[in-house]
Formats: structure tokens, sequence, C-alpha cells
């Protein structure tokens, strides 16, 4: 099984970006984490990071031929994203959608997910633990979609 994870914007950053609320791992401690955690699993996890929209879009609409499940951290386009949302409505690929802190604890205009209506569930507010989650509930929602 493989496994997409797409990191947005600003996720680059984690580790200096106000680590009270994102935490002091670095984006590629947490992808270590994530790939070391797919073994055990015998999952194959590819992950991507990207600031621009419409390169996330892209991966989306990709997505079909290279993954058997997604993981998407839209970050703040979590918000403001129609495209990102349509791309994940015109896919056939299992989704979860993941976020490092609460959004839901935040700023009113954190509180409104476009993406979170659009895919299998949401997981927010766990850290870098809620990737591993998601990772397996990917491999629960898929293994019990196979015949």
């Amino acid at each position: 099984m493989r496994i997409g994870v797409i990191h947005g914007p600003n996720l680059h950053l984690l580790g200096k970006r106000e680590p009270g609320v994102y935490g002091t791992l670095s984006l590629s401690e947490i992808n270590e984490r994530l790939k070391t955690r797919a073994r055990t699993l015998g999952v194959t996890v590819e992950t991507r990071q990207s600031n621009s929209e419409g390169e996330i879009v892209s991966w989306i609409g990709e997505g079909e031929s290279w993954y058997d499940g997604l993981i998407i951290n839209p970050a703040a386009y979590t918000h403001t994203s129609i495209a990102i949302r349509d791309a994940l409505l015109a896919v056939s690929l299992p989704t979860i959608e993941v976020h490092l802190s609460n959004i839901h604890k935040r700023e009113a205009f954190r509180q409104v997910s476009y993406v979170a209506p659009v895919v299998l569930g949401t997981i927010s507010g766990l850290g870098p633990y809620g990737y591993e989650l998601a990772m397996l509930a990917l491999v629960h929602h898929v293994q019990k979609a196979s015949p």
C-alpha cells in the first residue's frame, strides 16, 4: 500500500515557527517518524511539501495513479482553498485531513475547513501523532474496502 502525504504552506518552517502552537519537531523529523511507523505497517509513504496552491492541486489530481490513500495538511489553505477542495472531490482517493494544532480552539477564521466536508475524516490538535493516526486509519479503511 502506498500513502501520499501532502504538507501545505509554511510547514517547512516547523520547529521554528510558533513552537508553542505547532511543536518543536521539524518537518523532516515528522516525516521520518511517519516513515518509520509506515515500515512497521508494511506501507510505503511519500511526503511532499509546497507553499503553492496550484502545485498541491496538481499533486492531488495525479494522486490516484500514485497512491492508495492520501493524508493532507492543507495548513492555511484549509480555510481558503476551494481549488484544493474541488481537487479532492475530483479524485477517488481516500483522504484524511490532519492539523497539528486544534483548529477549533484557535481564531474564528481558522475554525472553518473547506476540506473537512470532502474527506474521510479530520484529525486536529494531536501534534505530529495525528499523522500516524491518519495513516493507521487509512490502512484500515483501504484494507476494509479491498475484497
